[in-house]
């Protein structure tokens, strides 16, 4: 485990009035007239393990900490049982160095890097694929009154989606109640903040869900597995290799959940309908995240 000292574990949520994550800027509507919107800030973070250069992210720039840890633990550069000596954050050069005990070298792995299908600067490795055929995700449920209690609760949050848009969120729940609600203009980011978050605090994933605003990919599907979630959720749609991959590994992938509605493509057994959809609301308008329309 790591050495760097355990910290309590804080609930994050969306701060949408944190100045150092919007700017303002003014333009001009359909009609000609000036407006004013907020729009997220977009900036670069560059990571490093130990010595080596590994990846330069844009990123919103809050919780540049988690973003490395997680970042390392998806990319399986960072083993869970690693020993991390030192994660420090340098603000003015925008740069992170995670420092671990032994003597790391991805000059090969960075060579063979493939882009994904994830917004901004998402990747993946060959052997990511092998990495998370090997786990066994744990046995666990999804009743359908968290499903929709979770959905209602992350929809009626602030966030910054609702401030500006032009970003994708994360949230990680237990049963029906939000943990860490992360965002970044990047959905990978956005879950690697979450990922890091858990290994910086010793969550166990075991009876976690997993909720993104994003599509159900095969970048996200691994990413749940790398974690150990049992359960990925999204409001959005599904990619055929995602569910693929789902299917394979036994992750449960729920899909299109707006209002009283979701499909379920993988790991239907873990599914409980115990909610009665008299009881459960259609979604307001007010409310409506990225996906509506189609599958953003």
């Amino acid at each position: 485990m790591m050495k760097i000292d355990k910290a309590p574990v804080p609930l994050i949520v969306p701060n949408p009035d944190d100045p150092r994550l919007t700017q303002s800027v003014t333009g001009t509507d359909q009609t000609g007239a000036r407006v004013e919107i907020k729009v997220p800030m977009e900036r670069p973070l560059t990571l490093y393990l130990n010595a080596q250069e590994i990846v330069t992210m844009m990123t919103i720039g809050d919780y540049p900490e988690y973003l490395a840890l997680g970042y390392l633990l998806n990319q399986n550069m960072l083993k869970y049982n690693d020993a991390v000596t030192e994660v420090e954050y340098d603000d003015d050069l925008q740069v992170v160095v995670v420092r671990t005990e032994h003597h790391t070298n991805f000059e090969a792995k960075l060579k063979k890097r493939t882009q994904t299908s994830g917004c901004a600067q998402g990747t993946a490795f060959g052997d990511l694929l092998e990495a998370v055929e090997s786990v066994a995700l744990p046995k666990a449920e999804l009743r359908t009154s968290w499903l929709y209690q979770m959905t209602q609760t992350i929809n009626t949050m602030p966030s910054l989606y609702l401030e500006a848009g032009a970003i994708h969120g994360c949230v990680l729940c237990k049963e029906g109640t939000p943990l860490c609600y992360t965002e970044d203009v990047g959905r990978h980011n956005a879950v690697d903040k979450i990922a890091g978050w858990m290994y910086r605090h010793g969550v166990d994933p075991s009876d976690k869900i997993l909720y993104t605003t994003g599509r159900l990919t095969s970048e996200m599907v691994i990413k749940t597995v790398r974690m150990g979630i049992p359960i990925l959720v999204s409001r959005s749609g599904f990619t055929a290799w995602g569910v693929d991959l789902a299917r394979q590994v036994g992750l449960t992938l729920v899909g299109r959940t707006r209002g009283k509605r979701f499909i379920v493509l993988a790991g239907e057994e873990r599914i409980v309908y115990d909610q009665d959809l008299a009881y459960v609301e259609e979604e307001s308008a007010k409310h409506k995240r990225k996906g509506e329309a189609g599958d953003d």
